[in-house]
Formats: C-alpha cells, structure tokens, sequence
C-alpha cells in the first residue's frame, strides 16, 4: 500500500499516544512477552511509523515486557527451491558458493514488514542465530528467549516459538491474519498427521570463523491452511480467549500463544492430510 492510499484511509493519524490507548484497549500489560506480527500500512498513517510502534508497544510492556519478533531471511536458501522469483539453474552453483554467510546484525529480513526489520536494528535487541527462521526480542526474557536457537527443525522445541510457549507468552497479529502466525509451525513440528515429512535445507552460514554452506534437516513446513485453522479456532470454545480490537485502523488479535498452538496440534492432527 502506497503512502497516499494510507492517509486517505486514515480520519485522525495514529501517534505515539494514540497507540499506545490502543495498544492497552486490546489487552496488552506491562511485564507481558509478546510475539509480535504486523503489517505497517494495515495501520493507517502513522506519525513516526514503524519507530512510533515499537516506541509505543515497548512503553505499554514496560521495562518488565519482553518485545519479540519474527526477522527470517527466507533467502538464505538453495536456490534450486526458490520460486518467487526463480533463478536458471545455471546460477545454482554460483550463489552456493558466493552468497553472504548469515550475520544477525547485517542480514536483512525477507516478506517481514518494515515493523519487524527496524526492530531487528534497534539497540539491545537480540537476534537468534538461524540463518533463514531468527527471532529478534527485547527485554529481560530476551537472552532465554533467543539462545541455542538449534539449525535442525529451525521452528521446533528448540526454537524461540517453544521458549516463548514456556513463558506463557502472548501473540499479537497486528493487522495480519493467520497466515503470518508462525507459532501455528510449533504445532506443526507437535502434531502428527499422514502428510508430515522431513525435508533436507541449507543455507550460508560462519563456522569457526569461515563461510561455508551447510545442510540440515527440518520438517516441509506449509501455512496454506494456517487462516482456514485461525477461523475455526475463533469460532471454538479455545479461541474465547482471543481479544480484537482496532490499532490505529488495523484489524487486531491479541491471545496466549499456548491457546492458539494446543488447538492447532488437534486441529492439524484431524485435518491436515484427511
């Protein structure tokens, strides 16, 4: 969405202020560890933009909140899997060889929103060392958050999603659907169901001090169902929990991420696949 379409679809510009009402109208408190995931332009014109909503966001969580956020490089990849765009098969080789190791102070994000990639920048924020799923958080629960992010099963129990399940920690989809819920893939790795497979990726990484390409294993990881799944949790007992409301003109939900992942385990297990 254009700058231009943002204000005219916007009546009053959001500011710092006004988000942070909004931000505490919805449910969120001080002390909280909240996984944030957003779009900017959903939002309406923003004073400030992306800087006005972590401003604001931090400031409601307080000193004692934990600010975390997806910052995934999906382009640290092999190339002969990517589709959007591809890339001849002549260049295969080239880019195995040549492509930047991942560094989580300069790689950027890939399809994260400008949110999460001024986030990542911020002082004292603290990115995971993935190279192609990291999470990027902020505040006292960020080091148990962030470390022994394992490369094998990148989104599994040893993932920050699975620390933050273990903090009771919350979701916030901020003018996104489900479909950019990434705590649903936790309960992919959980859920057993007939199309569940283990897939071989790669990407560059340092490894005692040198670039190399390395291998490892992770499950086929698939989101095209995550908003069917997000529908029918609202409509469940469970999804009772969920708050919505307004940030800014955005269409929000803010809920525990354990309410969320133990429905999607049931869920995937009797849908996915049948």
């Amino acid at each position: 969405m254009s700058e231009g379409h943002a204000v005219r679809k916007t009546e009053t510009p959001a500011t710092i202020e006004s988000l942070q009402t909004d931000f505490r109208t919805l449910g969120i408190e001080k002390g909280m560890v909240l996984l944030v995931h957003s779009s900017l332009s959903a939002m309406g014109w923003v004073c400030g933009g992306a800087v006005a909503v972590i401003i604001a966001l931090q400031e409601v969580l307080g000193k004692t909140g934990t600010l975390v956020m997806p910052t995934h490089s999906s382009d640290l990849s092999d190339p002969s899997q990517w589709e959007n765009p591809p890339v001849p098969k002549s260049w295969w080789q080239t880019i195995r060889e040549t492509m930047p190791a991942y560094d989580p102070d300069l790689t950027p994000t890939r399809s994260m929103g400008k949110i999460a990639e001024t986030f990542r920048k911020q002082k004292d924020v603290i990115r995971s060392t993935h190279p192609q799923s990291s999470f990027s958080t902020r505040g006292p629960q960020a080091s148990y958050i962030v470390n022994n992010h394992a490369l094998v099963y990148g989104m599994g129990e040893h993932s920050p999603l699975a620390r933050i399940f273990d903090l009771n920690g919350f979701i916030l989809l901020l003018g996104v659907g489900h479909s950019s819920n990434t705590s649903i893939h936790l309960a992919e790795y959980r859920a057993d169901f007939p199309t569940k497979r283990i897939v071989q990726e790669s990407a560059p990484i340092t490894h005692a001090g040198s670039r190399i390409w390395t291998t490892f294993e992770d499950i086929d990881v698939d989101d095209s169902d995550f908003d069917r799944l997000g529908e029918d949790f609202l409509r469940s007992e469970a999804g009772k929990v969920v708050r919505r409301g307004k940030v800014g003109v955005a269409d929000c939900q803010l809920m525990p991420q354990r309410a969320i992942v133990d429905f999607a385990v049931n869920w995937l297990a009797e849908n996915r696949g049948k």
